[in-house]
């Protein structure tokens, strides 16, 4: 089949002098897309999750700091200081996301280079960051995909795809490639709570591109894997420390209890870019925690009672022992460790 088949979406483009995002806040209902035109709205889009996952984040804030420097005068003397405090801005909209961090800094890379056309070299490389991830994702799917062997279906959870990334998805990424080559028949998509990533974002994507998909919610999930109906769990990753410990979206570490279990094999799929060696294991992670009206509220309407409160973290960190295999556009890490993590980072430093 051909891949275009089953990848239709794009939720980040660029348009030359503005940048075009999907608001992921309003599917599946509408498809809207905003024309932003400067960093400050960038970073607000960031933080109100216009637009979300790790990847789209970071080729998002990398397109802010274009918008930044095209706002200056061409004649400025310090680009650095002059970038800085949207630079700043950017940076604390998701604090998780280790992509955003790892952008910012491609993009400072480009400012200490010293370009004669400073707008124009920044406007290069976000385009390069955003190409990279696309064929990255694209690489990671062939891999993934090749270590599902004959499984019937799989269970994700939050999204992972075209929406979250530059296009064609990481764990949706192996999703699609595995559909194509006909080692997947079907897909169960967690609806994600509170956000339901999974029921408006994951579901809508997967039926765009004609690839079955069926809603369970969190709390189904061990009956599905007591039934054998999955083989694998297939997940992203908004953050990987040195010892493969790996943070995801709230509800990921119950799943990987459960896969451990049940002998049900766990797949985390993330570009290189999403590794934080510098991070030596999950509880340096730091882990967002979002406002208690989106547990205590849905869709604007109140559904808990007057007076509960609500811890709302968005995400939690699984431990690299319930992981099989993290998937990245370098190679596949099996049973993940900090030795197995250095030999990959180690190799993409050797190689680049």
């Amino acid at each position: 089949m051909n891949n275009a088949t089953h990848d239709t979406v794009r939720a980040v483009q660029w348009s030359g002098n503005h940048l075009r995002l999907l608001d992921q806040r309003l599917l599946p209902a509408e498809t809207v897309y905003l024309d932003i035109r400067d960093a400050g709205a960038v970073a607000e889009a960031i933080r109100d999750m216009v637009v979300r996952g790790a990847p789209a984040i970071g080729i998002t804030a990398a397109y802010g700091v274009v918008l930044a420097a095209r706002a200056l005068p061409a004649d400025t003397a310090d680009w650095p200081a002059a970038l800085e405090p949207d630079m700043q801005r950017l940076a604390a909209a998701r604090p998780t996301a280790v992509n955003l961090f790892w952008a910012l800094a491609r993009m400072r890379g480009v400012l200490e280079a010293g370009a004669t056309d400073v707008p124009a070299a920044l406007e290069e490389e976000a385009r390069r960051i955003h190409d990279e991830d696309l064929a990255a994702n694209r690489r990671m799917g062939e891999l993934g995909a090749a270590l599902l062997g004959g499984s019937d279906a799989v269970l994700t959870h939050c999204n992972t795809g075209s929406l979250a990334t530059g296009g064609y998805g990481t764990a949706l990424g192996v999703i699609r490639s595995a559909f194509e080559n006909n080692r997947i028949s079907r897909v169960y998509a967690d609806e994600t709570r509170p956000w339901l990533q999974g029921s408006r974002l994951t579901a809508w994507e997967l039926v765009q591109d004609g690839i079955p998909v069926d809603l369970v919610c969190e709390g189904a999930a061990a009956s599905l894997m007591r039934q054998g109906r999955v083989s694998w769990v297939v997940v992203g990753a908004d953050r990987i420390a040195a010892n493969g410990d790996t943070a995801n979206k709230i509800g990921t570490y119950a799943l990987a209890v459960l896969a451990r279990h049940h002998g049900v094999r766990f797949m985390v799929v993330a570009p290189t870019s999403t590794i934080d060696m510098d991070t030596p294991d999950g509880a340096g992670i730091p882990i967002e925690e979002r406002p208690p009206a989106e547990v205590l509220s849905l869709a604007g309407h109140p559904v808990a009672a007057d007076g509960a409160g609500a811890w709302n973290p968005a995400f939690d960190v699984t431990p690299a022992d319930l992981i099989d295999a993290i998937v990245t556009e370098r190679g596949v890490v099996e049973r993940p460790d900090r030795g197995k993590m250095e030999t990959l980072m180690g190799r993409m430093k050797d190689e680049g």
